[in-house]
């Protein structure tokens, strides 16, 4: 299966990297290289384009998508907290631009064997990258109901979260739910008729909740914003795609520290602390998917998109 995927918000994130022609721009979500290609395609030739993604038909696919910017970029089978090493590795210290197209992408959603998708029945999987050991399978029929309930709570913000757990735990102890048809059913009987009849598949804050705990999305995004920043030469832009309420949270928390990070109490006259700004966000609010794209591309509806500027 080719690996097509819309890139979201793409001339939005082209317009906020600000790109040089000799500049070095690091993708730590490479996917198909739908961002990528136009950043390449924008760069001379002293330019360099760095991407970085952990799941290999990404990889199969960028590299023979940037083929003809071979002698600009460097592709690294990687999860994006690993970027600080990578580009140590490559001689890189800084970089001119960042981004990161957070999410599942089409690709994922479409090839039914991932067990992404509730569309399709397959084996409960949800790996982005295949080497991980953790996968849906063991969550749905590992953890304790209780964790469940938080994890499809939290991740998922689904009201109905306790009764979901409840009725996963129930049908496990029965024979272990192994496929996507199967969570998807369950699910699909935890919520009342009215709600289902409401529109919206019933089983998507569910499916979006255990692929976030698989692929550990939240931790991994909070714990390496900041890095990240650091990576940047002054007047470096790092922009950030979200399509959830909490990892648009974590970057939006994380700019406006970068921005004021002073943690003197409000009514000291002057900052005492020593804490200095790292730069700025370019938008106060964030930059949300024109009405033609939304018509164009309905998975773009929940994207947002933060840029911050290095000082």
């Amino acid at each position: 299966m080719e690996f097509n995927h819309k890139s979201v918000l793409l001339d939005e994130v082209i317009a906020g990297l600000a790109i040089k022609p000799d500049g070095i721009y690091v993708d730590g979500t490479l996917g198909g290289a739908g961002h990528g290609s136009v950043v390449c395609s924008k760069l001379g030739k002293n330019g360099r384009f760095i991407g970085l993604d952990q799941d290999e038909d990404a990889i199969a696919a960028s590299t023979k998508r940037l083929e003809p910017y071979q002698d600009k970029v460097t592709i690294v089978r990687s999860n994006y907290s690993d970027m600080v090493n990578v580009l140590h590795d490559l001689g890189v210290e800084k970089a001119d631009g960042i981004t990161l197209d957070l999410g599942v992408s089409s690709f994922q959603l479409d090839t039914g064997e991932r067990g992404f998708s509730y569309r399709f029945d397959a084996p409960l999987d949800m790996r982005m990258d295949n080497r991980q050991e953790l996968t849906a399978y063991q969550v749905v029929n590992e953890y304790t109901e209780s964790e469940l309930y938080h994890i499809i709570k939290n991740y998922g913000e689904d009201k109905f979260a306790k009764n979901i757990a409840k009725n996963i735990v129930i049908a496990r102890q029965k024979e272990p739910v192994k496929t996507t048809k199967e969570l998807a059913d369950i699910i699909s009987y935890s919520i009342p008729m009215k709600v289902k009849k409401q529109g919206g598949h019933p089983a998507k804050r569910t499916f979006q909740a255990i692929r976030i705990e698989v692929n550990h999305e939240l931790e991994v995004l909070e714990r390496n914003i900041n890095d990240m920043i650091d990576l940047l030469n002054p007047g470096g832009r790092f922009c950030i795609i979200t399509f959830h309420s909490l990892e648009d949270r974590i970057v939006k928390k994380a700019f406006r520290t970068a921005q004021n990070p002073c943690t003197c109490p409000p009514d000291f006259p002057v900052c005492v602390c020593g804490k200095k700004p790292k730069g700025k966000m370019v938008y106060r609010k964030p930059v949300l998917p024109s009405d033609e794209e939304l018509e164009e591309n309905p998975r773009s509806k929940s994207a947002k998109l933060r840029i911050f500027e290095h000082i």
